[in-house]
């Protein structure tokens, strides 16, 4: 049986059906992508799976031993407990396994109770702790901490004080670190930056259980699933293979279903054709001749299927105003620190027309801050920037505070260029699916997406010949994010963009610019390549390191001492164990002598066996202490 298995799953409400007829299985290693535009309601579908929501119809069923893991039930519930602590919380089974061995371990060495008995439970235990991962659960709480951007100093720090992003990434780890057999994974590379996601991408497809990954992060998608779930039009499509699979074969199915169609609309009216000529001649013959065709003619029409109407994307162009000059912007010894914390420092830059150009860095290197220097949001502490002749800047701002919150899509389009005409103004938000009542819904109701979609259309109609972009594919989905990526391989400026998400940078980037606090590090060509590039440096460096970096003779000789100490243990403590499996031998025999029946008569001999036996228990009983002694 599937890990997971849906059937004819409907959820509506009020007179409003989100979806139905919704059927997919699960495998228990399937790693499987949940795509779709926003809205159409996949978070609702991952909240029936969790139980959390009831569906209208259909069922959901689970195999047996399916342990379902969900973000929100891995929620920080203690602000005064610490980072590392709050993740080891998960691992609250195997800390108390380490307990009662520990107790035990007590128990024995003080020869309290029935020894055998202890020693038995004791043994259990232990296979029991290290089948479940209790050798590595702390190492591993540590390198999911570091590999979702927590530093060491971050492990003491309170729940309570985290942000927002930083919690989001704690109970994420909770989730990828729990017994879980099946993990719903919503959104899971939001608040990470590129190196955190490398790492959540490893994790993921080591893991032994099954997912469903809701995301619109296509790189991410293309690295992680087997596995592609689309919900359009109200139900699902399943298709093997990651996101650029699925879309091949989406389109080749389409491609075909649309054929199909065609083909059987001239069928039919082929068909009828021959139906209306056979009545026109009017004999008997004919007439059956004319039932006949028309029958073929009904059962084509039963089977028609058309196909389902495109979904609505952004209709979107950049044009400039006017044509900038070959500099386009210059960067020079750029500084900015924000009181002790330097951000960067000897910054350089030159921007060329008609260049696309992507910054990269971790999260709060200061990618954003370069942005707000660039339109004059804030100043820079050194170094100055310039520029070029006829440069019109555009800034889309992922934080979105160039809306007026209390504004309607109308008025913020409309306030922001009042020489255009409602009409024009309204066919502009048609352009960008704000269509009938939908232009005067506030933006304070909007979702990120919304808002996004406003910021792109004001962003569109200034007309500037560089595009300043920061993370303009935040809150798109998938098609709304190939429309803009198409749009700027057309777009005749020049573009300057911060964003995370890798796909887009394939698509569009001619030069990748990698912020560090000591300015940017250049590499020519895209997101590919750039990791090729680091991956080769890495590599470079270990081998640099290797050569260079000769143990000192003392560190060699302590390390040749601790690796023989180490034989001389494990020796040590595998000649216990052969002694205690001889001694369990021995005790067996001496215990079989006492239980035969001749022996029992003969009183100097029982005499002799418990002799025996009481020194065989003891010599155990001290092999097991060295044995315990040598295992710690």
């Amino acid at each position: 049986m599937p890990a997971l298995s849906v059937r004819n799953l409907e959820v509506s409400f009020a007179e409003r059906t989100l979806f139905s007829d919704v059927s997919f299985d699960v495998e228990k290693n399937d790693k499987v992508g949940f795509i779709g535009a926003n809205g159409v309601g996949k978070t609702t579908l991952f909240k029936v799976l969790n139980g959390e929501l009831e569906p209208s119809s259909g069922t959901v069923a689970f195999e047996k031993n399916t342990v379902v893991g969900y973000m929100e039930q891995h929620a920080c519930s203690n602000p005064q407990i610490d980072v590392y602590h709050e993740l080891l919380s998960v691992f609250s089974y195997l800390r108390e396994t380490e307990r009662e061995i520990s107790f035990l371990t007590e128990q024995i060495d003080k020869g309290r109770g029935d020894l055998d008995e202890l020693v038995e439970r004791q043994t259990r235990l232990i296979e029991e702790f290290e089948a479940q991962g209790g050798l590595t659960y702390q190492s591993r709480t540590r390198a999911a901490l570091l590999g979702l951007g927590f530093r060491e100093q971050d492990f003491t720090m309170e729940v309570g004080a985290l942000s927002g992003g930083q919690r989001s990434k704690l109970c994420l780890a909770k989730l990828l670190l729990s017994r879980s057999t099946l993990l719903l994974l919503d959104e899971p590379t939001n608040h990470l930056d590129i190196r955190s996601v490398g790492w959540l991408e490893d994790f993921l497809r080591d893991f032994s259980g099954a997912m469903m990954i809701i995301s619109h992060d296509r790189y991410f998608l293309d690295r992680v699933t087997n596995k592609t779930v689309e919900l359009e039009h109200q139900k699902t499509m399943c298709y093997k293979g990651g996101y650029s699979e699925f879309i091949k074969k989406k389109q080749a199915y389409n491609e075909s279903l649309k054929n199909k169609y065609e083909n059987d609309l001239k069928e039919i009216r082929r068909i009828e054709g021959i139906v209306e000529q056979q009545k026109r001649w009017g004999r008997e013959r004919n007439f059956i001749t004319a039932a006949s065709r028309q029958k073929q003619a009904d059962k084509i029409k039963e089977q028609l299927v058309a196909p389902e109407n495109e979904l609505e994307v952004m209709r979107m162009r950049f044009t400039p105003k006017c044509e900038s000059g070959n500099d386009v912007l210059m960067c020079r010894e750029l500084s900015k620190r924000f009181g002790e914390k330097l951000l960067f420092e000897h910054l350089n830059m030159h921007i060329r027309k008609g260049e696309r150009v992507f910054i990269l860095g971790e999260n709060g290197c200061g990618k954003t801050t370069l942005f707000r220097i660039l339109t004059g949001k804030a100043a820079q502490d050194e170094g100055e920037y310039e520029y070029g002749a006829n440069v019109m800047p555009g800034y889309f701002d992922q934080m979105q505070q160039d809306l007026d919150l209390s504004k309607t899509a109308l008025d913020e389009v409309w306030d922001a260029f009042p020489h255009l005409s409602q009409t024009q103004v309204r066919s502009a938000l048609a352009a960008f699916l704000f269509k009938g009542d939908e232009v005067f819904k506030p933006l304070s109701q909007m979702s990120g997406g919304e808002r996004a979609r406003v910021s792109l259309l004001k962003l569109m109609l200034r007309g500037g010949n560089l595009l300043l972009l920061d993370e303009p594919t935040n809150h798109l989905d998938a098609s709304s994010r190939e429309e803009l990526e198409n749009t700027l391989l057309d777009y005749s400026g020049t573009m300057l963009i911060i964003s995370h998400d890798r796909y887009f940078i394939n698509k569009l980037a001619h030069r990748v610019l990698v912020l560090r606090q000591d300015g940017f590090k250049e590499y020519l060509g895209n997101y590919d390549y750039y990791i090729e590039r680091v991956r080769a440096e890495d590599e470079a460096q270990k081998q640099d390191g290797a050569k260079s970096s000769a143990k000192p003779k003392n560190a060699y000789f302590l390390e040749k001492q601790r690796q023989s100490e180490e034989r001389k243990r494990r020796t040590r403590l595998k000649k216990a164990e052969e002694e205690i499996e001889r001694l369990d031998g021995e005790l067996e025999e001496v215990q079989a002598q006492l239980a035969d029946p001749e022996t029992a008569g003969d009183y100097e001999k029982v005499l002799e066996l418990t002799a025996r036996l009481e020194e065989l228990q003891a010599e155990q009983e001290k092999q097991y202490e060295i044995w315990s002694e040598l295992a710690d």
